[in-house]
C-alpha cells in the first residue's frame, strides 16, 4: 500500500496529504528520542531506520543551504536562465498545464490547495505530484501485475536522466525543469523507487522499525522533494534541519494513518503493514486481521497505533508555521483532514476490516477557516510553543 505524501499530496488517495516530516530526530533545539540519540561514547553496531533517514535530512538540508534559494525559490527568476528545456517555453508550459490537469482530475483538494500558492511553486508542485502518481501506479495501477524489478531499475535510470536534463516525455520534462530551479536531490526520489521495490517482494513488516522506513520510502521522501519548492519563511529562526524533520513526520504521520485506515482492504489484497511483533505481544495474529473481528484485543491495539500516529502529527506540527507565507495555509488544511481519518476510525470503534473511515465535506469546510488561522501565525511562533511542552 504504498501512497506518496507531498507536503499536500496523497497520489493513491485522490485526496489531500502533505508533507512530510521526522519526529525529533533534529540538531540544536530539537530533541532527540531515546531511540535515536546519537553518542560517541557508544558504538552502536547497526543504526535503526530513523537514523539512516536522518543522514538524507542532513544533505537535503545542506543542498538548501548551499545554493540559499529556499526562501527565494524561482519566483524571481527569469525565464531564459535555465538552460536546456528553457529554450522552448512554450512546450515546457504544456507540459506544466498537463501536469495541473492531471494534479485536477486525481486530487481535487490537493489541486485547490496548489491555486494558493505563486504560479512558479505550483506548477513545481504538480510536477513533483505527478511523477509521484506515476511511480505509485507502477505497483498499484491497473498494469500492476506486470511490473518487475527490471522495470523499476529502468525507471529509476529514467529519473537520472531527467535530473541531467534528458527527460522522456512531457511530464519527465516538467521535473527536469523543476529540480533544475529548485535545491532537490535526487535521493528522495530514489527513495521512493526503493519502496515500490519493497511492495513487489515484502508484505509483511517485523518491527516498527522496518515499517518507519517502509513509510520513509513511499511518503516521507515527499517531503523533502516539496520543501525547498515550498520554501522556508525568510523570517523563520527554526533550523533548516527542524524544518525538514518536520516535513518527513508529516509524510509517516500520513502513510501510518492510510496503513491503519486501509487494514481490511490491504489484507484483502495480501499485504499486512502492522508491525507482526506488536501484533503478537497483544495477542493478535494476520488470521485475526483476515477474520475480520472487532475485540477487545484488537480495540486495544489500534488505540496505540493511533497515539503513535498522532504524535508523529504533533511533530509535524512544528514545522508548518516555518513554510513560506504562501505555503502554509493548504499544508495546515491537509495535515488537519488528515489527522480527522484518525478520528473517523475511532467513530467506526476500530473496525478498519468493513468500514471505510473518511472526512465528511461539512468537517472539511470547518477544517479551512481553523487552517487559515494557524497559517498567519508567524514564523518560528509555533515551533517554540511546542518546543517548550
Amino acid at each position: 500500500m504504498s501512497s506518496c505524501v507531498l507536503w499536500v499530496i496523497s497520489p493513491k488517495e485522490n485526496a489531500t496529504t502533505l508533507l512530510s516530516f521526522t519526529p525529533a530526530v533534529g540538531r540544536g533545539s530539537m530533541r532527540f528520542p531515546s531511540s535515536v540519540r546519537f553518542s560517541s561514547a557508544v558504538a552502536t553496531p547497526a543504526r535503526s531506520s530513523e537514523e539512516r533517514v536522518y543522514e538524507v535530512v542532513l544533505k537535503q538540508a545542506a543542498l538548501v543551504r548551499e545554493q540559499g534559494r529556499v526562501a527565494k525559490g524561482v519566483d524571481d527568476l527569469k525565464r531564459g536562465e535555465s538552460d536546456g528545456l528553457s529554450s522552448n517555453w512554450d512546450l515546457l508550459n504544456q507540459a506544466y498545464d498537463r501536469c495541473g490537469e492531471v494534479c485536477a482530475e486525481y486530487a481535487k483538494t490537493f489541486y485547490l490547495g496548489t491555486l494558493l500558492m505563486t504560479p512558479e511553486r505550483r506548477k513545481a508542485v504538480w510536477a513533483i505530484y505527478v511523477w509521484c502518481r506515476r511511480t505509485d501506479e507502477l505497483v498499484d495501477g491497473p498494469n500492476a501485475s506486470h511490473i518487475t524489478p527490471k522495470a523499476l531499475d529502468r525507471w529509476e535510470k529514467r529519473l537520472t536522466d531527467l535530473f541531467e536534463g534528458r527527460p522522456y516525455d512531457m511530464y519527465d520534462a516538467a521535473l527536469s525543469d523543476t529540480v533544475s530551479k529548485y535545491p532537490v536531490d535526487i535521493q528522495p526520489f530514489k527513495d521512493m523507487i526503493e519502496g515500490m521495490r519493497l511492495d513487489l517482494n515484502k508484505s509483511r513488516y517485523q518491527t516498527f522499525d522496518e515499517l518507519y522506513l517502509y513509510c520513509y520510502y513511499v511518503a516521507g521522501t515527499v517531503g523533502l522533494m516539496s520543501v525547498p519548492v515550498m520554501g522556508i519563511a525568510p523570517d523563520s529562526k527554526a533550523s533548516t534541519e527542524s524544518v525538514y524533520n518536520a516535513a518527513l513526520a508529516l509524510g509517516i504521520a500520513n502513510q501510518l494513518t492510510n496503513i491503519l485506515r486501509d487494514v481490511g482492504e490491504d489484507a484483502r489484497r495480501g499485504r499486512i503493514y502492522l508491525p507482526q511483533g506488536e501484533l503478537a505481544k497483544a495477542g493478535l495474529s494476520d488470521e485475526d486481521i483476515l477474520r475480520g473481528q472487532v475485540t477487545h484485543k484488537w480495540r486495544s491495539f489500534m488505540k496505540g497505533q493511533i497515539k503513535r500516529a498522532r504524535m508523529f502529527f504533533e511533530e509535524a506540527e512544528k514545522g508548518v508555521s516555518e513554510l513560506s507565507a504562501a505555503s502554509r495555509w493548504p499544508v495546515w488544511a491537509s495535515l488537519l483532514l488528515y489527522k480527522q481519518i484518525l478520528d473517523a476510525i475511532e467513530a467506526n470503534d476500530y473496525d478498519n476490516f468493513s468500514k471505510r473511515a473518511y472526512v465528511g465535506k461539512a468537517k472539511k469546510l470547518a477544517s479551512l477557516p481553523v487552517a487559515y488561522g494557524r497559517a498567519l501565525m508567524k514564523p518560528s511562533a509555533k515551533f517554540m510553543e511546542l518546543m517548550r511542552r
